[in-house]
């Protein structure tokens, strides 16, 4: 995802079992196929564009290491982050794409003692990785779920909040898993996507892992999102929050 990134070897990878699951996909689809559209695939791409988005190859349980780097709060200030969601007790989140539990682990202790955080991901490793912390007792509330790439396999109307950290553009079906995110929320729940700035020539991430804001913003539109607002308060990344209708 950086621009000049080096090899990962994660620690917590290290942890992860070599499974294959055979994903199961969604036959659900609010997405007119006309916005799919087949290209050569770019150097970080996966040769298929989203309103016209090329989307972005997902990064492998394999960069396990890197979620959790030492820098990574001070790159990203995820406490500024935190502030903007204003997570209460009682909540119950989403956290799509969830990968190692960096934020679950965060939200996890704001949203105690009766909420619970879903801990997504499409990546049976990471899946296993969700489980580790599951089982601390500190993290009893996390509940890891293994989605499909078109759905959060959660029922109707289970949480408040869905939040996308860097996941978003990654998505191989963004329209199908944001129509499966807003059935799983409550009446006025909400969707924050965190995205790198593409705005921003000076954040130093790879050209097809940023987004810009009209972006996420025609995207989201799309599923009939309606944007609430936009924080610029990150060193590198948006968060745009809409609510569902």
């Amino acid at each position: 995802m950086f621009s000049n990134q080096s090899n990962f070897v994660g620690r917590l990878a290290l942890i992860a079992t070599f499974v294959c699951f055979g994903l199961a996909t969604s036959a659900i689809s609010n997405a007119p196929s006309n916005l799919y559209r087949k290209i050569p695939a770019s150097l970080d791409g996966i040769g298929k564009t989203y309103m016209g988005r090329e989307i972005a190859q997902v990064m492998g349980w394999q960069g396990a290491q890197w979620l959790e780097r030492d820098e990574r709060e001070r790159e990203e200030r995820g406490d500024l982050l935190l502030r903007e969601l204003a997570l209460k007790p009682g909540m119950d989140v989403m956290d799509v794409g969830a990968g190692t539990g960096y934020y679950s682990r965060r939200i996890a202790s704001l949203i105690k003692p009766t909420g619970t955080i879903f801990a997504i991901d499409v990546q049976p490793e990471m899946v296993e990785m969700l489980n580790v912390v599951a089982k601390q007792p500190a993290f009893a509330n996390v509940k890891p779920i293994l989605g499909t790439e078109k759905s959060v396999a959660l029922a109707d109307g289970v949480a408040d909040l869905a939040i996308m950290v860097d996941v978003y553009h990654e998505l191989e079906f963004p329209g199908e898993m944001l129509a499966s995110i807003t059935r799983a929320l409550r009446p006025g729940g909400r969707v924050v996507f965190v995205e790198y700035r593409a705005e921003d020539p000076h954040v130093p991430i790879k050209a097809l892992h940023k987004m810009s804001e009209a972006q996420i913003r025609r995207e989201a539109a799309q599923n009939g999102l309606i944007w609430e607002r936009t924080a610029n308060t990150l060193p590198w990344q948006h968060v745009v929050i809409f609510k569902t209708k």
